[in-house]
């Protein structure tokens, strides 16, 4: 996604990002996948050819005997190198010696050879893949203190609050001793903080957070604004109540970069008002109501695959008949049975403590990804209406979309993106594809040395949830600390209560614990400890282990059900054997998970008799096989969305600007 000797001239714009293209039918788009496939296999091979290592600690060499003043001073002449010559290979090893030096003495830590090639990795525009615990937070610094050294606006981007004031404070005395400005924007903030933040050279956000900013900007300065007007809106005064608050999409760094733009990138992000609609109550206690009349293979089917209710002519009649009365929107054909779908869809496919939280008397919905609640986040099309009558909880107005865009399009305007994450290789192709983004794997620091146990599948998940008590009680007993991963806030409590029956002291970290995230997952690898946490992925602190705990075993993680994704799997075992510590993974499973409710009830039924049937090793091999299977539909499944809500997103962008419209 980067051109570095395009870069610099680009971001001296004043508002800069890339020029958007879409591809004119089906032809030009093959084409451009296959350019965009080849291009990033063979940057992906060369990245890591290179003798930046070498040349970096050469530079470290003649840096470590200069004073505060010294440094400070070769910052300022590394910044006018960068900024006349570009990112050429010598400069950028001298910038990243510096800052390596720079970070040892502020900070007490020196980057490591893998983390320089990882630093190295991001300036070249690509996904460095790095295992969980080899510090991406401190190799990001590299490239981000090059950029901001050469002029460049820079976002660092993850994936909640806490992470990004953590990061930003952590890392401030590196940026200040460089002569550069770190900003943190949160949810919480005003406007004017918020662009008192983008001005600094580094500025830390969440996606969510840079996202709405980028669309309030597009609102509040009109997508057709050019860079020249901007600027003499600002040279002349006028216009400063809608002065963007950012400064252009110049260079990001997207870290836990599948989380952002792979996983986020199913659902656009919309900025909406309050719309005037006044019998939203009425209409959404009506649906709720209807669809509570309805009978599950009588009158609809789930088809649990694509996660979509279809009603049967019985159930077109039922609605028909019980909506007869009721006038309004009841009375058109098509706005009936969509009202009556959705409100099926939201009895019986939204869960709660599984998709959302009801809290102080609100719905509130939790990343399926995260397992966070995301606060002031809503449903669209009456959907979260719908729950909330379903739950017997206030009512609130419907919204009306003001502008949107999808990830895949917002991230593609930045002028250089780059991304560091765990678990990359299996979306390899489609972050190439979509973002041109090709992904590297960087080495680690010290030999891997966890243990991955052979799964063990159960016939129910009653079964399951015992097995798994007692295989916890008996690794409690070796003095190995335990991480139990859930999947649901649900699912964490049967889990809770289960060991509270044993007598088993634990810690429960899911949406309703959000607040104590750090002090439970810093705790876990302490001797004897029990925790059980919902989804891992970006939960951002490591967990250390004990002195004494290395010596019997480690870390050991047991996952409980498999997500849709293989890679949020692996961010769990990525928990356990961090920097060359030991550590065990196993996952226990059931045929009963809600993962195997895609294969169908009669096949999932049938599967569960036969593995109740066999021996434990062949249970295991073909329990395995068949939720592998299900998680590999579920994978195919999102991608499709995916690629489709680009393509839509693309469509509504052609034609908004043919209007002449915003997003």
């Amino acid at each position: 996604m980067s051109d570095a000797a395009a870069l610099l001239p680009l971001v001296r714009q004043i508002y800069p990002e890339r020029a958007e293209t879409v591809p004119e039918g089906w032809l030009e788009e093959f084409g451009d996948r296959v350019s965009a496939s080849v291009s990033c296999t063979l940057r992906a091979r060369k990245a890591l050819r290179t003798d930046l290592v070498a040349r970096v600690r050469s530079h470290e060499a003649a840096l470590r005997g200069l004073e505060g003043g010294a440094l400070s001073a070769c910052a300022r002449d590394i910044g006018k190198l960068l900024r006349r010559d570009g990112f050429q290979d010598d400069l950028v090893a001298r910038a990243f010696a510096l800052v390596s030096c720079v970070a040892e003495r502020t900070l007490g830590m020196r980057h490591f050879d893998v983390q320089l090639l990882g630093g190295w990795v991001l300036l070249q525009g690509m996904v460095a893949e790095m295992e969980t615990g080899e510090g991406k937070t401190l190799t990001a610094t590299l490239p981000v203190c090059t950029a901001a050294l050469a002029g460049v606006p820079v976002h660092v981007i993850t994936v909640n609050d806490y992470l990004v004031t953590r990061d930003a404070a952590l890392l401030k005395p590196l940026y200040e001793a460089l002569g550069l400005t770190v900003g943190v924007v949160t949810e919480a903030q005003q406007p004017q903080e918020r662009q008192a933040a983008y001005a600094c050279h580094v500025t830390y956000g969440t996606n969510k957070t840079i996202v709405f900013d980028y669309l309030r900007d597009r609102i509040a300065v009109g997508a057709r604004d050019s860079d020249l007007r901007l600027q003499l809106d600002r040279l002349s005064g006028e216009g400063r109540a809608r002065r963007p608050l950012l400064r252009g999409l110049s260079f990001a760094i997207v870290d836990e970069a599948d989380s952002v733009l792979i996983d986020e990138a199913r659902t656009p992000l919309i900025i909406s008002a309050p719309s005037e609609t006044s019998d939203e109550e009425r209409v959404a206690r009506q649906g709720i109501d209807i669809a509570r009349q309805l009978v599950k293979g009588e009158d609809f089917t789930i088809i649990a695959a694509d996660r979509r209710v279809v009603l049967t002519e019985a159930g077109h009649e039922r609605v028909d008949r019980q909506s007869a009365a009721l006038g309004g929107v009841w009375t058109g054909t098509m706005r009936r049975e969509e009202l009556a779908t959705r409100a099926v869809t939201a009895l019986h496919l939204f869960v709660r403590d599984e998709h959302y939280l009801v809290r102080d008397g609100k719905i509130q919905i939790i990343d399926e990804y995260t397992g966070r609640v995301m606060a002031d986040r809503s449903w669209e099309r009456g959907l979260h209406q719908l729950i909330e009558a379903k739950e017997g909880v206030e009512i609130t107005a419907q919204k009306e979309p003001l502008a949107r865009i999808s990830y895949q399009r917002f991230f593609r305007r930045y002028v250089h993106l780059s991304g560091m994450t765990g678990t990359a290789r299996e979306v390899a192709r489609e972050l190439g594809a979509v973002y041109g983004l090709p992904v590297v794997r960087i080495p680690t620091n010290r030999p891997g040395r966890r243990i991955v146990l052979p799964p063990r599948v159960y016939a129910t998940e009653s079964e399951k949830w015992q097995a798994i008590a007692r295989r916890v009680g008996e690794v409690h007993r070796s003095g190995r600390p335990v991480l139990l991963g859930t999947r649901s806030v649900a699912a964490s409590e049967r889990a809770s209560a289960l060991l509270a029956a044993m007598g088993l002291a634990h810690r429960v970290l899911n949406a309703k614990q959000d607040q104590e995230e750090a002090a439970i997952v810093a705790s876990a690898g302490e001797r004897g400890r029990v925790t059980i946490a919902t989804n891992m992925a970006g939960r951002g602190t490591d967990i250390k282990l004990a002195a004494d705990v290395a010596e019997i075993g480690g870390l050991h993680v047991i996952l409980s059900e498999r997500h849709d994704s293989e890679r949020i799997d692996r961010q769990l075992a990525g928990r356990c054997a961090r920097q060359g510590d030991p550590g065990y993974f196993e996952a226990m499973l059931s045929m009963e998970d809600p993962m195997m409710s895609i294969v169908g009830e009669r096949t999932r039924a049938a599967l569960a008799h036969v593995v109740a049937r066999l021996a434990p090793g062949r249970a295991a091999r073909l329990g395995a096989l068949s939720i592998r299977f299900a998680q590999r539909y579920a994978e195919r499944t999102h991608s499709r969305v995916r690629k489709s809500l680009l393509k839509m997103d693309q469509q509504v962008g052609k034609q908004l600007a043919f209007s002449g419209r915003n997003e």
